[in-house]
């Protein structure tokens, strides 16, 4: 090749940035196109609720695609509604004023609490010392600590990123290396749990956005009834993720017994406790004693977060402070509004029993009978999950129509909207969520350990599920 040549030849990072504009232009053109297609068909509907199928049509290609963060988008969509006068603005903004935006806004701020304190790391410190000196219950240790931080961090990616700080630790006292069994299975499972986990408690954006559409079909759910519900479902899944980790990923080294003092100086937590700590700990401790009794006390869950949350706040208390407060991330909270705002519009319109005689009336026949109803939407969920690549996308586009159908059937919405929240735990690819990319950049884990530990575990949920549902669902007041 000549000096001429190898001048002209495109290097190999001006090929990939032509190859990202590239997608980027189709999304954008699949933004406006699909929208505008629809806008222009001769649907046989009410003008109001054409406008409103393309605008929620360019809201969720915007959400499935990324094209722009999902707030924008959700935004983005609310002020079209509102531009085309599809409903009243009170319907539209609705969301915002919605329990379920500002059960996420105080649950972030019992998480910002809970990780200024250090509680989550002296928890998991608590259990590593504790735990015994054998890798396979260190490797147990990190799941129950997932599964605890899950109630204390309303976020799978900080969960992750406390439970990887402690995993490090760990692997380092093994001395396991990036390759090694002990650090694909560590950081495999953990990755895994920190974005199942949050399905099984009312904890991240997509479980307290998927009990807030439940909610607005009219029907009640508990944090302690949606805790209890899945706690069967939790136990098999520590358990079972434990012994499936160590069998796809035999340890390298199985004890460390006689290194007590390394294990010491590693996770004691020498630090006292302060003020800090303290008062960090007592509101945590109450907010979760609150949620778990609800329904005898009748407080809403989203009342109790944001109440605790902005306690933090007050003079003499400090646990937070007014940096703590502008670093919360409240994109999200938008997010969630306009998502809710979405469902309501979609609603008031007419466009959801449009959509739902349309698509949803197919699944009749797989709703007929309870075992079948339980395969049909937890698998249903699981592939349609595949296609979305993002849990929040799944669950705007198709959970306000599964549960337009239930209350059409005379069936329990809970019922439906929590099994169909609860397939959107199961992955097999990063794409599918931002922890799952989150724990792939630790570099630990190849893709193809996701897709044999996720299809495994899928097995395993569908199974815990199906037992959960069939036997001890009716015990609560879930009924078929």
């Amino acid at each position: 090749m000549t000096a001429k040549d190898a001048n002209a030849a495109p290097s190999p990072g001006g090929v990939k940035w032509a190859n990202k504009a590239h997608n980027r232009s189709v999304k954008v053109l699949a933004c406006v196109a699909i929208p505008l297609a629809i806008w222009l068909a001769p649907l046989p509907v009410p003008p109001e609720a054409k406008a409103t199928f393309a605008i929620s049509a360019f809201m969720i290609i915007s959400w499935m695609t990324e094209i722009m963060d999902y707030s924008a988008a959700g935004l983005l969509g609310l002020l079209l509604f509102w531009g085309f006068a599809v409903a009243e603005p009170e319907i539209i903004f609705s969301g915002f004023v919605h329990e379920s935006a500002w059960f996420y806004l105080g649950a972030v701020l019992i998480g910002a609490m809970a990780t200024k304190s250090g509680i989550p790391q002296r928890v998991g410190n608590f259990v590593i010392l504790r735990i015994g000196l054998t890798y396979s219950r260190f490797l147990l240790g990190l799941i129950v600590i997932n599964f605890l931080l899950t109630f204390l961090v309303p976020s799978g990616a900080v969960v992750l990123i406390v439970t990887a700080s402690i995993a490090l630790g760990v692997l380092k006292l093994f001395n396991a290396e990036r390759g090694s069994n002990m650090g694909r299975g560590v950081f495999l499972v953990i990755t895994y749990m920190s974005g199942l986990f949050n399905k099984m408690v009312i904890a991240g954006t997509a479980t307290i956005l998927a009990r807030g559409i439940i909610v607005d079909s009219g029907t009640v759910v508990p944090y302690s009834l949606w805790v209890f519900a899945f706690l069967p479902c939790a136990l098999i899944t520590i358990f079972a993720s434990w012994w499936i980790t160590l069998k796809l990923f035999p340890p390298e080294t199985e004890t460390i017994v006689g290194r007590e003092e390394e294990v010491k100086t590693q996770f004691g937590d020498s630090a006292a406790w302060t003020p800090l700590t303290t008062k960090a700990s007592l509101l945590i401790a109450l907010a979760l004693g609150l949620w778990m009794t609800d329904t005898l006390h009748g407080f809403s869950p989203a009342i109790i977060a944001f109440a605790v949350g902005l306690f933090a706040l007050l003079p003499y208390i400090n646990v937070l402070d007014e940096d703590d407060f502008k670093r919360v991330n409240l994109l999200p909270f938008f997010f969630v509004g306009a998502a809710l705002g979405m469902s309501a519009v979609l609603r008031s319109s007419g466009a959801l029993e449009v959509l739902t005689d349309a698509a949803v009336g197919r699944l009749e026949p797989m709703l007929s009978q309870e075992f079948v109803a339980i395969t049909a939407l937890y698998w249903g969920g699981f592939i349609y999950h595949l296609f979305t690549g993002s849990e929040i996308s799944m669950l705007v586009t198709s959970l306000p129509l599964l549960l337009e159908y239930a209350n059409e059937n005379d069936m329990d919405p809970r019922w439906i909207g929590m099994i169909w929240a609860f397939s959107s735990g199961g992955k097999l690819f990063a794409y599918e969520s931002a922890v799952l990319v989150l724990g792939y950049s630790y570099g630990f884990f190849r893709h193809t350990d996701l897709i044999k530990l996720g299809g495994l575990l899928a097995l395993v949920e569908f199974v815990a599920l199906g037992l959960s549902v069939v036997f001890y669902w009716p015990l609560l007041g879930l009924n078929y």
